[in-house]
């Protein structure tokens, strides 16, 4: 048994590899690089932890007054809250309005009717332009003009005898639309051109019947088979392409209007 201060086999090992090791790092100069990176690595800490004085010191923070306009000075009291001149005790003058005399009143008589000269100089230009044509009219008005469902233009009828198109009355209906009498709503307002040229009716025989009803509604009664509103509208929500100017094709081949044309299509689609 080996005694105490002996170094065990292991050790020596270990030391003689380390001394071979170091020779050998000597002898290819990897000591002398290791070095040379320690201080530069040393150097580098050292700055950083180091605070540079600054060249010029900072300027001391002065406080200085705010800028104001002389007005608001002015109105400022010793309390720094603004009043108004009647709160400050001063005297308030109050403009008086100008009077509206006799002239003043004559002279507003006098624009407005001169308003209502111009207004009917204007409605006798478009009565004029409007009874050019009692197809679908020929003067578009968005206010007094009511949308057709199947052109979808506002023009004013050129009806002689309608107040709301002739005369500007908004509280008269057009003579010159159809109005469902089941269903009063826009789908039963026709203008006369697209009622004879899409659905074959006039417009004067419509007036006469108190029953008239709309395409719409014939087909929701059931009261015509296969006859349906031929609108683009009404079309495309069918899933049924828009026929287009179809009236031309339509009395070639004998139809009435688009209207009954569609109704034949409709019966030979469903007989097969």
């Amino acid at each position: 048994m080996g005694r105490l201060g002996d170094k065990s086999d292991y050790e020596s090992v270990r030391e003689a590899r380390i001394s071979e090791n170091k020779a050998r790092m000597e002898m290819l100069g990897l000591l002398r690089c290791t070095g040379e990176l320690s201080a530069i690595a040393s150097a580098s800490t050292r700055r950083a932890g180091s605070v540079t004085p600054r060249k010029s010191p900072k300027p001391p923070l002065v406080l200085t007054p705010l800028r104001r306009s002389g007005r608001l000075i002015a109105a400022t009291t010793t309390t720094g809250r603004r009043f108004s001149a009647r709160l400050n005790g001063q005297s308030v003058e109050h403009k008086a309005l100008p009077y509206k005399g006799k002239y003043a009143e004559e002279e507003e008589d006098e624009k407005k009717k001169a308003v209502v000269v111009i207004d009917k100089q204007r409605l006798r230009v478009l009565q004029e332009r409007r009874c050019d044509s009692k197809g679908r009219g020929a003067v578009y008005d968005s206010l007094l003009g009511i949308c057709c469902h199947f052109c979808r233009q506002k023009k004013l009828c050129g009806e002689e005898d309608c107040k709301r198109c002739g005369e500007g009355d908004f509280e008269q209906p057009c003579i010159g639309k159809t109005d469902c009498s089941s269903c009063h709503s826009s789908n039963g307002i026709l203008c006369r051109a697209c009622l004879k040229v899409r659905y074959g009716e006039e417009m004067e025989e419509v007036r006469k019947n108190k029953n008239w009803m709309c395409p719409h509604c014939i087909e929701e009664k059931g009261i015509k088979k296969f006859w349906i509103c031929n609108s683009s509208i009404c079309l495309k929500k069918r899933k049924i392409a828009p026929t287009g100017i179809a009236i031309f094709d339509a009395r070639e081949q004998g139809y009435e209007s688009v209207a009954h044309l569609l109704m034949d299509q409709l019966k030979r689609s469903r007989a097969f």
